[in-house]
């Protein structure tokens, strides 16, 4: 039997854990050992009796900078008990998170993640340690904690038996490239708006047309950055077609 998925949170706040992830989806496997949680206190690895984590920024500046000896001894502590694990950097300098690295996440082990804060960490400690960097989105937040439990979320409903059908999460938003097409439910009739005829006609194959010409249309106009790659796969994929078509000849 495959362990559970399984995350390590290296956390000035361990109480904000499981927090959302403690209910809904995420909490029932987490109760059913579908997934399995620990927080690493950060300050607990400082040696002053104050707890210090942090220091003032080389160079000068405004704010604190966490200090890369005191992460370095909690994530080795994280490390030993998971020497398996790929070890992510909570910060607004990181690489921006995708469905697919979500997706990716979700079929391995787990992960070790740190909860960046202040300034950030000292740059040392992504050079002495293999730690990826992740943003997920272009704002600032307060702490890495409310990312973390971002990531987390994401990875989880995708776990085999989290949610209720395996294909729940295949035609939702970024899992094609496109966003997903717009949905309706009872009633039909709504403030003088009706659910469209094409839903209600029982042909699938003019629903699904229907769904894919709204899924392009919403892309088109909200997120012209997916809709220009969406383009380009597009574009690509009959030349790769036709290349694989005549390396069978």
């Amino acid at each position: 039997m495959n362990k559970p998925f399984s995350a390590s949170i290296l956390t000035l706040y361990p109480e904000m854990f499981p927090g959302p992830l403690g209910h809904s989806l995420a909490g029932r496997a987490l109760e059913n050992n579908i997934w399995s949680l620990e927080t690493v206190a950060i300050r607990d690895f400082a040696n002053d009796r104050h707890h210090t984590v942090d220091d003032t920024p080389s160079g000068g500046g405004a704010g604190m900078v966490m200090r890369a000896d005191i992460l370095a001894r909690a994530l080795d502590h994280s490390c030993e008990k998971h020497p398996d694990l790929p070890i992510l950097a909570m910060t607004p300098r990181g690489y921006p998170l995708t469905q697919s690295k979500v997706r990716q996440l979700s079929e391995g082990a787990g992960a070790i993640i740190i909860c960046g804060r202040f300034e950030g960490m000292d740059e040392r400690l992504f050079e002495k340690r293999a730690i990826e960097p992740v943003s997920i989105g272009d704002y600032i937040l307060s702490g890495g904690e409310m990312a973390a439990l971002t990531l987390l979320d994401a990875c989880i409903r995708l776990i085999p038996g989290v949610m209720g059908k395996i294909t729940s999460g295949e035609d939702e938003s970024f899992e094609t490239g496109l966003l997903e097409y717009p949905q309706y439910t009872r009633p039909v009739e709504w403030e003088g708006l009706s659910i469209p005829e094409v839903l209600r006609s029982g042909n699938h194959a003019h629903i699904k047309a229907w769904r894919q010409a709204m899924a392009e249309r919403d892309t088109r106009l909200r997120r012209p950055d997916l809709w220009e790659r969406y383009r380009s796969v597009q574009a690509s994929r009959p030349l790769a077609r036709n290349k694989k078509d005549r390396n069978e000849k």
